[in-house]
C-alpha cells in the first residue's frame, strides 16, 4: 500500500489502536495483508473485550439474579454493571431504561409488538398510521409491515432525493394526527446519510406520535445522547461497536416501559405467577425473559469502556476525515458512481458505489483476492437499490482502526478490477 500525507495524522493513533485487534494482522491470499472495510456489517473485536469475556467464563460464570452463592452474585454484578455502562454511554436518565436484547432487530421487533398489544393511547390499530423511510434497513421495515398487516394500520414513508437524503418536502402530509409512530434510521447503513433528527422529531411531537430511532450505524461512530435526540425508543447492536455478537440494546423512556406490555414471557420477567395469571417485574426485567446474554453483556460493557477511553468525538473526527479522503479518491476512478451523498457533510463512514456495468459481486470477489474485504449486495436495504435503479452495490465502511493506506489500497484495487474486466 502507498502512504499518504493528507492530514489525518494526529486524530487517532491508529498504529496503537490496531495492535488491540489481532485479526488485523492476518494475511490472506498469497500473503496479502487484510484490509478490512466491512465495518458497517460488523466491527472487529479488541483484546480488552476478548479478555473480559474470557475472564467471565473462567472466573464468574453463573446464571444471574437467582442465586445467593458467590458466582451468581459476581455474575449478576457484572451483568448489571454492563447496564450501568450502557446507560452512561447513551446518557440515559435511568439505568432501568436500558434493555438487553440479542440484536437491534429484536429491539425494533420488541417495540413494534408492544405497540400492537398496548392499550390506548399507544396502540397501533386500524385508522392509525406508521411512518418510516425508504432508506431503512429491513429490520426497521419488516416489523412495521407486520404490525400494519395485523392491526390494519396504514404504513407510509419518506422518499429519497437523488443525492441520497430524505425528502422532507411533504413532512406535514406524511406525519399527521393519525400517526402513532415514526421510526427512522439515524445513519443509513447503505448510503451513510445522517438524518435530520430534530426536524422529524419536532413534527412527530406536534401530532403526539412516538419516535423510534435505529442507531445501529450511529452508536459505534459518534456520541449517542438519547436525551438530546428526544426520541421515545433508541435501538442499537453490540457487534458493530467492538462488542460481541448476540447482544443488542433498546433504550426506552421509563414511563413508556412502565405502561407497555411485555414482548416475551418466561422466567425473570415476572413478579408473581399462578396457574390463572401473572404479574410482571418492573422494567427493564419485564422485557428480558429467560437467561440473558450475560457474557455478551460483559463484553459489550468492555467495548463501551474501550470506545469511551479513546473518545467518541475523536473517533467521529477520524472517520469524517477518512471518509472525505475516500470520497476524493473514489471520485478519481472512471465509471464509479457513489450511491448516496457525494460529500462528507452530514454522512457517516459507509460508502456504497457501483463500478460501470461490473456486477458488485464480481467487484467484491476480485477485491477479496487482493485481501480487501468489502460488502456487496443490497445490504438489507433493497428499497434503496430499487429507488436508484440498481441491483446491488459495493460498500466500503470504515472504523476507528481504518487508515488512509487502506483507502489507497481500495482505490488501487478498484483500478485493478476495472482493468481485470477490460
Amino acid at each position: 500500500m502507498k502512504t499518504t500525507g493528507h492530514g489525518l495524522t494526529g486524530l487517532l493513533d491508529t498504529d496503537a489502536i490496531r495492535k488491540d485487534f489481532p485479526i488485523l494482522d492476518r494475511t490472506l491470499h498469497d500473503d496479502a495483508r487484510l484490509v478490512y472495510l466491512d465495518n458497517a456489517a460488523t466491527s472487529q473485536t479488541p483484546t480488552p473485550v476478548l479478555d473480559a469475556m474470557t475472564g467471565y467464563y473462567e472466573r464468574h460464570n453463573a446464571n444471574v439474579h437467582r442465586g445467593v452463592h458467590v458466582l451468581a452474585e459476581e455474575a449478576t454484578a457484572l451483568y448489571e454493571g454492563a447496564r450501568d455502562k450502557i446507560a452512561a454511554f447513551v446518557n440515559a436518565p435511568s439505568r432501568d431504561e436500558v434493555i438487553f436484547t440479542k440484536n437491534a432487530s429484536e429491539s425494533l421487533n420488541l417495540v413494534a409488538n408492544m405497540l400492537g398489544w398496548a392499550d390506548e393511547p399507544y396502540r397501533v390499530e386500524r385508522d392509525t398510521e406508521i411512518v418510516i423511510t425508504e432508506m431503512e434497513h429491513h429490520s426497521n421495515i419488516v416489523p412495521w409491515q407486520l404490525l400494519a398487516q395485523r392491526s390494519g394500520a396504514r404504513l407510509k414513508w419518506f422518499g429519497l432525493t437523488d443525492d441520497g437524503r430524505l425528502d422532507l418536502s411533504n413532512i406535514d402530509e406524511l406525519i399527521t394526527e393519525r400517526t402513532k409512530v415514526v421510526s427512522f434510521v439515524l445513519a443509513s447503513n447503505i448510503m451513510g446519510t445522517l438524518n435530520p433528527v430534530e426536524d422529524i422529531v419536532r413534527r412527530a411531537q406536534e401530532v403526539g406520535a412516538l419516535v423510534v430511532i435505529d442507531a445501529s450505524q450511529a452508536a459505534p461512530h459518534m456520541v449517542l445522547d438519547v436525551q438530546r435526540l428526544q426520541a421515545d425508543f433508541v435501538a442499537f447492536t453490540g457487534h458493530k461497536m467492538c462488542g460481541p455478537t448476540g447482544i443488542g440494546v433498546l433504550w426506552g423512556r421509563q414511563e413508556l416501559l412502565n405502561d407497555l406490555p411485555p414482548f416475551l414471557g418466561g422466567g425473570e420477567m415476572i413478579e408473581t405467577v399462578t396457574m390463572n395469571s401473572s404479574t410482571y417485574a418492573p422494567a427493564p426485567h419485564k422485557f428480558e425473559a429467560g437467561t440473558p446474554p450475560v457474557a455478551e453483556a460483559v463484553g459489550l460493557g468492555a467495548a463501551v469502556d474501550y470506545l469511551t477511553g479513546i473518545g467518541m468525538e475523536r473517533i467521529q473526527a477520524h472517520e469524517h476525515a477518512l471518509t472525505e479522503y475516500a470520497l476524493a479518491r473514489l471520485a478519481e476512478i472512471p465509471d464509479l458512481r457513489v450511491i448516496g451523498p457525494a460529500s462528507s457533510a452530514d454522512r457517516g463512514a459507509a460508502i456504497s458505489f457501483t463500478l460501470g456495468d461490473i456486477h458488485p459481486h464480481d467487484v467484491g470477489q476480485v477485491l477479496d483476492e487482493q485481501g480487501i474485504a468489502v460488502r456487496v449486495g443490497h445490504h438489507c436495504a433493497r428499497p434503496v437499490c430499487l429507488r436508484y435503479g440498481i441491483p446491488a452495490t459495493t460498500r466500503a465502511s470504515f472504523y476507528l482502526y481504518s487508515t488512509p493506506a487502506e483507502v489507497d489500497a481500495l482505490a488501487e484495487g478498484l483500478e485493478y478490477v476495472r482493468n481485470f474486466f477490460g
